[in-house]
């Protein structure tokens, strides 16, 4: 198979439709929309730490192949935390910035970072992700950048990734499953006793004592107007936490809200007068549910539950969808039924002394990470058999 290997500076320098065909019924985060407007909003530009350097597979005039790929200056918007890993590199006396990083800007969401078009056959495919992990590990010694960071890839990109000598990194996350509820007090009758007692309680508190109420609009139910509240809640959530920062600005949401206007589904909360105080920015796409932003007006007792955990997974549960992926971090999610599962990611580090020290380093923290899953997975507020296999 004849493929060239191309370099662009940005996502938008390919066809749309071209680069949807490999992404397939795969993350919206991943779709040309998205990427594209991250770009054009100059979110993921260098100012901000991103460099987009898309690599890109082609035989004759066909797109086959390509791997999201931006220089980083920053460990920013990752969420595969590293910042021990510049520490370590900072005692060896090695620059570990810039490094290239494959994954979605501001997004832990996991995903394909090695796409393909879906007609290869199987031999083809193989060797053409081996082509672009190689070509991907040769950019970065090209550009003497300290290394190549595959973030949130799903299982079977992993272990690619491994035989072709990048180091696996574990991490976790929770997400919610569908197992086959007919609504949500069905979903309900999973939790045990006590737990599920202080869910309807919190939902009581939302609706009958607060006097919210919560709606869900999608595609194009949501206006122009919805998106200047969305914004705005999210801007308050980034001002609000000493740990906030603004990754993205009102242009983004302009370009997503016009652009992919059928991955939308947002959640307001409206008072009593109708007033819209609080809301979430999410997507949805092939049966799955991705909470992203979440900010509000005015503190509500439970509100940030019943908007971000329990609206969607009724939602999800009403429309058929499978899963729901609230995002990074959150221990209150696992506490009102978000199960942990694990997260991948690939490294390849080109100083010898600080790859060989990593090894060793992410073959214990793997091995704590799966400890951490089982614990878990037994302590669940959910009445179910723990199968430890499944951590």
């Amino acid at each position: 198979m004849s493929i060239e290997l191309r370099v662009y500076d940005g996502v938008r320098r390919v066809a749309g439709a071209a680069w949807d065909r490999l992404v397939g019924e795969g993350s919206p985060f991943l779709e040309h929309a998205w990427l594209a407007s991250m770009e054009e909003a100059e979110c993921a530009a260098g100012q901000e730490g991103w460099i987009p350097q898309i690599l890109t597979a082609w035989r004759g005039d066909a797109l086959i192949g390509a791997v999201p790929l931006y220089i980083k200056g920053n460990s920013f918007g990752e969420f595969v935390y590293d910042w021990a890993w510049a520490d370590l590199a900072s005692r060896l006396g090695v620059a570990y910035y810039p490094k290239l990083v494959a994954g979605i800007p501001f997004s832990p969401v996991s995903g394909e970072r090695l796409l393909t078009e879906p007609s290869l056959s199987d031999g083809e495919r193989e060797e053409l992700l081996r082509l672009m992990i190689r070509a991907s590990v040769a950019l970065a010694r090209e550009l003497g950048l300290s290394g190549v960071h595959y973030l949130f890839v799903p299982e079977w990109q992993a272990k690619l990734l491994a035989e072709e000598g990048l180091m696996i990194r574990f991490g976790h996350q929770y997400h919610w499953t569908n197992e086959g509820y007919g609504d949500f007090d069905d979903f309900l009758g999973r939790f045990k006793a006590k737990k599920r007692t202080q869910i309807k309680r919190e939902r009581r508190g939302v609706y009958e004592e607060a006097g919210v109420t919560v709606e869900m609009l999608r595609g194009m139910e949501v206006d122009e107007a919805l998106m200047d509240h969305v914004f705005r809640f999210y801007h308050s959530t980034c001002d609000k936490f000493v740990w906030g920062r603004q990754y993205l600005n009102r242009e983004f949401f302009r370009m997503v809200h016009a652009r992919m206007p059928e991955r939308l589904l947002i959640l307001v909360a409206r008072d009593k007068g109708g007033t819209p105080v609080a809301g979430a920015f999410t997507l949805e796409k092939a049966g799955r549910i991705y909470g992203r932003y979440w900010g509000c007006d005015e503190e509500i007792k439970f509100l940030h539950f019943e908007v971000c955990c329990y609206a969607p997974v009724a939602h999800a549960i009403e429309h058929g969808m499978q899963v729901m992926e609230p995002g990074a971090g959150g221990g209150h999610k696992y506490l009102r039924g978000f199960e942990p599962v694990k997260t991948w990611s690939a490294h390849w580090i080109a100083d010898p002394r600080m790859r060989a020290l990593l090894d060793r380093h992410l073959e214990a923290e793997r091995a704590a990470v799966d400890r951490e899953i089982v614990a878990m997975r037994a302590q669940s507020p959910l009445v179910h058999p723990i199968k430890v296999d499944e951590a």
